[in-house]
């Protein structure tokens, strides 16, 4: 069964890092980013709606090609932005629904939700230059951070083929070494 990772976490926390380092050093990968889109009213909800059962539905023609897939973001941003309240509308149902179509692709799946154990990181990584989408803090990536680890907990055991791994980023070459052994990389 080919891999199906996706790299979620807040602000700061290494996600393009992690999977840029992912895609280097998997063998026959591809790598999506997504970004979600900016609408933070109802008609948001619709396009996000639509736009992950999309993906869903990609993600299903694709599962019988030898191919590992990575994923920076997916669905599980949009549930945490409009849980947090970015976002005008709740995503819940959407997202349980995407969560439950997710969970039966052929895939080996794996959730890596990025975190940092050391809060203060946040402060020198969000001083990068940085799309005016949602504001960038400390204090927003730590809430974020809260809203993603709950998640990951709500998922962990309840789907088969699902893997949740939490993993603090506070130290790229520690976290490397962690994904080295979980995926055979040398």
């Amino acid at each position: 069964m080919e891999k199906l990772i996706v790299v979620e976490g807040p602000q700061g926390t290494g996600k393009t890092t992690l999977a840029n380092y992912l895609r280097d050093n998997l063998a026959g990968s591809n790598l999506y980013r997504l970004s979600g889109q900016k609408d933070k009213k109802m008609t948001g909800k619709i396009i996000s709606a639509k736009m992950y059962h999309s993906l869903n539905k990609y993600l299903k023609e694709m599962e019988d090609i030898p191919m590992d897939i990575i994923f920076d973001r997916t669905f599980f941003s949009e549930q945490v932005y409009a849980s947090l309240g970015y976002k005008e509308y709740s995503f819940t149902d959407v997202y349980q629904e995407l969560l439950k179509n997710f969970a039966n692709l052929k895939y080996d799946i794996y959730i890596i939700v990025l975190y940092l154990e050391n809060s203060e990181l946040y402060i020198e990584r969000l001083k990068r230059n940085h799309h005016s989408y949602q504001t960038f803090s400390k204090d927003n990536s730590l809430n974020q951070q809260n809203k993603y680890l709950e998640l990951a907990k709500e998922i962990k055991g309840k789907y088969p083929h699902i893997h949740v791994i939490e993993l603090a980023m506070d130290d790229f070459s520690v976290s490397y070494q962690k994904i080295n052994d979980l995926f055979g990389i040398n």
